[in-house]
């Protein structure tokens, strides 16, 4: 094999996502980056980097993945590229594959689950956690739950800040009529507290309508339309429709709408959010965003209401929006502080 046709990093997703449909959207503008999360960035950063799907279970049936975990993490090692998932439910088909130079993930729900799972639970997760060469998150509040959870002589953990896609959402001039727009519905989402939220804001301006997107079997306030999916193209044209994005969350430590904040950013436009830890690092010094405590609805509507009060005061927002992901929280940056993480973590192999 020529050193051209050398793979130095594999990426592997999930058996069910379509990387050639991924693929094709991308070329006809319908979807950010080349690869989900922006990871073909890392071409080149990392040296020679292929997208591949994880083997399904037919692949890799369960006997093999319980020998994989069984036998020491070292003796599972090979001459082949470097190995990362996007985060921890991945990691038991990636240590199933033999021949690994070495394994990576990302860690996005583990540090939020440990207080609802029980020691069965929290055994295999730290064991497959400990069979990876590094771990990193994306939220400064999870590093030290997760050290301590993988304990001592695990992987090293490290703080990756996310980015999107800069280039496929895009600002766009503000519209006459002012629209708030909702996206999101992971597991720390707060839809009651959005929708009392947006029934303040609906009460002091009739004019103002709003589109959540949620599957939420909760009642949305007159004057609020609830879409439960939207395609990646859809979503850009809705921010450009929207005066700002407003999102509730629940306590959480992922820094749950932290991918819509920075997409609603990147499209020129403000975010009022839930204040959750680690959420600092993303919205916390700049005039595009506002942050209010957990579960204070009256808070978050007078928030929204506060920028939709003056347009000059809106546009400035939205100016600062754009440039604060401009400078540091676009998918190259992610792919930098990527490529550094497995730099590191290649060079003790």
């Amino acid at each position: 094999m020529g050193a051209e046709d050398r793979v130095d990093l594999a990426v592997y997703y999930p058996a069910s996502r379509d990387l050639a449909a991924w693929r094709e959207r991308h070329a006809r503008g319908e979807a950010p980056d080349l690869s989900p999360y922006g990871l073909d960035r890392l071409n080149g950063r990392a040296g020679h980097v292929e997208a591949r799907s994880l083997p399904a279970d037919t692949v890799i049936p369960r006997i093999t993945r319980r020998i994989a975990r069984a036998t020491p993490a070292w003796m599972w090692r090979g001459a082949g590229p470097t190995g990362l998932v996007w985060d921890e439910t991945s990691i038991d088909r990636l240590s199933a594959i033999p021949g690994l130079r070495a394994r990576h993930s990302g860690v996005v729900w583990v540090t939020d689950q440990l207080a609802c799972k029980d020691e069965t639970w929290r055994r295999s997760r730290r064991a497959a956690l400990r069979r990876m060469d590094a771990l990193w998150v994306l939220s400064a509040a999870q590093i030290e739950p997760l050290r301590d959870f993988v304990g001592p002589g695990g992987p090293p953990v490290h703080h990756v800040l996310f980015g999107v896609d800069a280039d496929f959402y895009t600002p766009a001039p503000l519209p006459d009529k002012p629209l708030i727009v909702s996206v999101g519905g992971d597991r720390d989402r707060d839809a009651e507290t959005l929708f009392d939220a947006l029934s303040i804001i609906r009460r002091e301006r009739p004019d103002v309508d709003a589109v959540v997107q949620s599957t939420t079997t909760l009642t949305p306030p007159p004057g609020v339309s609830v879409v439960p999916y939207f395609t990646h193209r859809e979503l850009k044209s809705l921010y450009a429709r929207g005066s700002m994005t407003v999102i509730a969350t629940r306590p959480n430590l992922h820094v749950s709408g932290m991918t819509v904040g920075l997409e609603t950013m990147a499209a020129g436009r403000p975010v009022v959010i839930t204040s959750s830890p680690g959420m600092d690092d993303y919205f916390g010094d700049t005039d595009a965003a506002r942050m209010t405590p957990p579960g204070r609805a009256r808070e978050l509507a007078y928030a929204a209401l506060d920028l939709l009060g003056d347009r000059a005061t809106l546009e400035h927002a939205g100016r600062a929006a754009r440039a604060h992901v401009e400078s540091n929280f676009t998918t190259d940056d992610l792919a930098e502080r990527l490529a550094a993480v497995i730099g590191r973590g290649d060079e003790t192999m």
